[in-house]
């Protein structure tokens, strides 16, 4: 671990040496942003191979961020030192196998493995708390999680959350120079795509006084911003202050898509069923989502930083105020949820606001891609079933089965075509 230690020590001068020492000063916003650009870039870069959880890419990862934090600033905060481990059983090997599709086979005992949080803090003994999370792993070389199935390689997740941790660390600097009316805990999870394992380990067994903690902020895919500046935003419903927070907050011009739900497929929900109020940050699915293809440079780093600087104005607008008040949600429950055995292939467009589904991506060999349906499609009409939105859409595959075929109506350059999709 000596190089990699050094590589972090040295982060900060290396590329205050990059910008010369002529007589021009250094501008710091800008090496701020290339700070960021530095960690993102090691964090999804090949020599961790993809921070599977409990594996040595991940405790690479691990020691990355707590010699970053502690550069910064920050104070330990986990069991032990900077650190809080937890232990899980990972899911079978899969196999292909010739006689049906992939099986789930157990190629000899599966054992434990161990993963662990990063916790670091800016502890100026305040009253209240507030925790600022990201979570850290990925799928490693490919798990059970891989939306490419078969493809053994990297699977970087530059996006996937390479760029929550990034912005967590630019965060940790920007409240350690500034700082505001809270103990800060800056939490980097792992486990978070095995099933919320690190924030539920932290959230049953916290290392700061949990009925201390005003509020979670969450940041997971938060680093390909689209051309229309949207920036969802989970949990408005957790909280009868964030409305009014949120439009104060809004300090870059984002088109906010508020979303009242604190349950979702991220960490922050561990701390909304713990009655902590939530928010959750995301900037959008997309086609490399949980894919080798995840990588550093599709990332938009201007939309990073609006991100950035959207979570530190949410923190400062509140700025120590009392404890916020919880409000339960209206979260939709498996019974509500339709089961359907096909589906088209796609990848939806979450942050689409208009009549339809916007496809966001299309995988190859599936229905949508056979049938002749592209990214960028809206899809309007599914037989006979109405398409007006995401749920619309989620509700009608249930009406359909593997053998059918069902003319799927779309809208591409404002013109209907209409496809025949094989449902397999």
């Amino acid at each position: 671990m000596a190089n990699h230690r050094v590589y972090t020590l040295g982060l900060v001068a290396a590329l205050v040496l990059s910008f010369g020492c002529g007589s021009e000063p250094i501008n710091m916003r800008e090496l701020r942003k290339k700070v960021v650009k530095t960690d993102l870039s090691y964090l999804s870069s090949d020599s961790l191979e993809g921070r599977g959880t409990g594996s040595e890419g991940e405790r690479k990862a691990a020691e990355y961020i707590m010699i970053r934090m502690g550069n910064i600033g920050l104070v330990p905060k986990g069991d032990s030192a900077w650190y809080q481990d937890f232990t899980f059983r990972p899911h079978p090997p899969v196999r292909k196998t010739d006689d049906s599709d992939t099986a789930r086979l157990m190629l000899g005992p599966v054992k434990s493995l161990t993963g662990r949080n990063v916790l670091g803090a800016l502890d100026k003994g305040h009253d209240q708390w507030i925790v600022i999370g990201a979570h850290y792993d990925h799928l490693g070389r490919g798990d059970e999680n891989s939306l490419a199935p078969g493809d053994s390689s990297i699977h970087k997740g530059a996006d996937d959350n390479a760029s929550g941790v990034a912005a967590l660390l630019e965060l940790a600097q920007r409240f350690y120079d500034e700082p505001v009316n809270y103990n800060i805990l800056f939490a980097a999870f792992s486990g978070e795509e095995k099933g919320l394992i690190g924030s539920k380990t932290f959230v049953e067994s916290p290392s700061i006084p949990k009925e201390k903690i005003s509020f979670m902020l969450n940041m997971d895919m938060v680093g390909r911003m689209n051309s229309e500046r949207a920036l969802a935003v989970y949990g408005t419903g957790t909280s009868p202050a964030w409305s009014a927070v949120l439009d104060s907050a809004n300090v870059d011009s984002l088109k906010f898509m508020y979303h009242e739900s604190g349950v979702g497929p991220s960490d922050h929900t561990s701390f909304y069923l713990a009655d902590i109020p939530v928010l959750h940050f995301f900037t959008g699915q997309h086609e490399d989502y949980h894919k080798p293809t995840d990588v550093a440079d599709k990332i938009n780093y201007d939309g990073l930083h609006s991100v950035i600087n959207t979570v530190e104005a949410v923190v400062r607008e509140l700025n120590g105020q009392p404890k916020l008040a919880f409000t339960k949600t209206k979260d939709q429950s498996k019974d509500d949820t339709p089961s359907f055995k096909v589906t088209l292939g796609i990848v939806p467009d979450y942050m689409y606001e208009g009549t339809g589904m916007r496809i966001d991506g299309v995988s190859e060999d599936r229905p949508a891609h056979k049938a002749g349906i592209i990214k960028g499609d809206i899809i309007v009409r599914m037989g006979d079933i109405e398409v007006n939105d995401i749920y619309a859409y989620m509700g009608g595959l249930a009406k359909f089965a593997p053998g059918e075929t069902t003319p799927v109506t779309v809208l591409r350059g404002g013109e209907e075509k209409t496809f025949d999709v094989l449902w397999d």
